[in-house]
């Protein structure tokens, strides 16, 4: 089999392996129907347990990175988080006692270092210009088995659908064994850890993002799923459908899309998502209405920073890390507008508040996300969401490079230095491709940032990007 082969192999296996975990997580362990059913059969009161999974999850996700620093560590975090889910998870299949709540704590922190190990496989043996697809496979085969096991949880039996989360599990680790771990020629890219110092900035501005989006998400499931109960049937299959949809649509739009403008329709949506919640009543269509908008725009949100993360594990020497991190602040949004919705609810907010605390909650998103793609466009200018030089035609290009002067004209040779800079090539790299030493590739590029009045490529790069929206 040759080298491309292989590498094709095993990203799928990873991809497998994952979304296998991950079913797992949505069906059970965090705000998964089969713990409600579980809860509900036995007349438990759901949000405390709830709330501990998610903060366990939370903890997991957020400390893996710090003990987890190769590829092979990962493996075997990711297999022995798995294994010690399955385990957790066993007393649920018996009456309750204070193992369901251990379980939970236990396997919820185990889950999230699982979840977290991953972002060393999808930095090996993802390319950084499909990360977003493996992200986009990972959450619409997760979220198609979850429906299965919830319709199975539901209509059938909560002991059928968690032990069909728990095959998930195991048929996981399966796949997470045949994965190699010694081939890291597969790398993608040369970056470098000196990258890492200009990572966390926009990493914990993406976090701040994320986590208050999500509070809406929060919201939805303590206060509207709750209002729509009554129509166990439809929910229990419907429920993912827009946002599986939403999914399947980000993850084939063209390159040159701007994902961007995207992301305001998505803050629409989840405006019109609790306005319609608010004026409507409690009926199927209602309810059609109000899980369309609110699901296709956690879709379209969830793409964006699990894509966003997958770009960035190229500028860090802890791939775990950076990963975890940004999916905690997912769970702490969704974990504090938990909290806000049980408040909300005990103390019987009408739906119209609630309404305004969503919107004034999307207001604020809505001021971050200017401030967050600079950042961004600083650190990843070749992602999919942001202005992708490599995509565009030559004369837009050319147009882009003119309409940005530099204090003093460019030499040949600077000229054909830049483009590879723009490119997203090393020095290295350059040296190789012009034939020429790798000081001399410095000692150009220090003149075309001179030129430019910038002093790193990051502020090159945006400085010359901002231009694409007038070309």
């Amino acid at each position: 089999m040759s080298d491309g082969a292989k590498s094709l192999s095993w990203r799928v296996k990873s991809i497998v392996a994952f979304y296998l975990v991950f079913a797992y997580i949505l069906s059970f362990q965090f705000e998964g129907q089969v713990l409600y059913s579980l809860l509900n059969l036995h007349h438990m009161e759901a949000s405390r347990f709830i709330f501990a999974g998610i903060v366990a999850h939370f903890v997991g996700l957020f400390s893996c990175g710090f003990f987890v620093k190769s590829q092979n560590a990962a493996k075997d975090v990711m297999l022995a988080g798995m294994g010690v889910c399955v385990v957790a998870t066993m007393p649920f299949f018996f009456s309750p006692s204070p193992l369901w709540m251990g379980g939970l704590l236990v396997g919820g922190f185990a889950s999230g270092c699982s979840v977290a190990s991953w972002g060393h496989f999808l930095k090996i043996y993802t390319p950084k210009n499909e990360r977003i697809k493996s992200s986009a496979d990972v959450l619409i085969y997760s979220n198609i088995i979850m429906i299965g096991i919830n319709v199975i949880a539901i209509h059938w039996s909560p002991y059928f659908g968690l032990a069909f989360s728990i095959l998930c599990l195991l048929l996981g680790i399966a796949f997470t064994v045949a994965i190699p771990t010694q081939n890291e020629a597969f790398v993608p890219g040369d970056r470098k850890s000196a990258a890492n110092s200009n990572l966390w900035k926009p990493l914990l501005l993406l976090c701040l993002f994320v986590m208050i989006i999500t509070i809406n998400s929060g919201l939805m499931y303590q206060v509207m799923n709750p209002a729509f109960q009554h129509l166990t049937g439809l929910v229990s299959w419907y429920w993912a459908v827009p946002y599986i949809l939403a999914l399947v649509l980000m993850r084939n739009l063209p390159q040159k899309a701007k994902r961007s403008m995207v992301l305001y329709a998505g803050m629409a949506m989840i405006m019109g998502a609790f306005v319609c919640f608010m004026l409507l009543g409690r009926h199927t269509f209602d309810y059609l209405v109000v899980d369309t908008l609110m699901l296709g725009a956690c879709g379209i949100f969830d793409l964006f920073w699990w894509s966003i993360l997958g770009e960035m594990l190229d500028y860090t020497d802890n791939p775990t890390r950076v990963f975890g991190i940004g999916l905690s602040a997912n769970v702490l949004g969704v974990f504090l507008g938990g909290v806000l919705g049980v408040t909300v609810t005990s103390v019987q907010v009408p739906s119209a508040e609630v309404a305004v605390i969503a919107l004034a909650i999307v207001c604020v998103t809505v001021a971050i996300l200017p401030l967050l793609n600079r950042q961004l466009v600083k650190l990843l200018k070749s992602h999919t969401y942001l202005a992708v030089y490599d995509s565009m035609s030559a004369d837009q290009q050319a147009a882009i490079l003119n309409k940005t002067e530099p204090l003093d004209p460019l030499t040949t040779r600077e000229q054909e230095v830049l483009e590879w800079i723009l490119s997203g090539r090393s020095n290295r790299e350059i040296a190789a491709s012009l034939y020429i030493s790798e000081s001399t590739v410095k000692t150009h590029a220090r003149n075309i940032f001179s030129k430019y009045d910038v002093t790193s490529r990051a502020e090159l790069i945006s400085t010359l990007l901002r231009k694409q929206n007038d070309t």
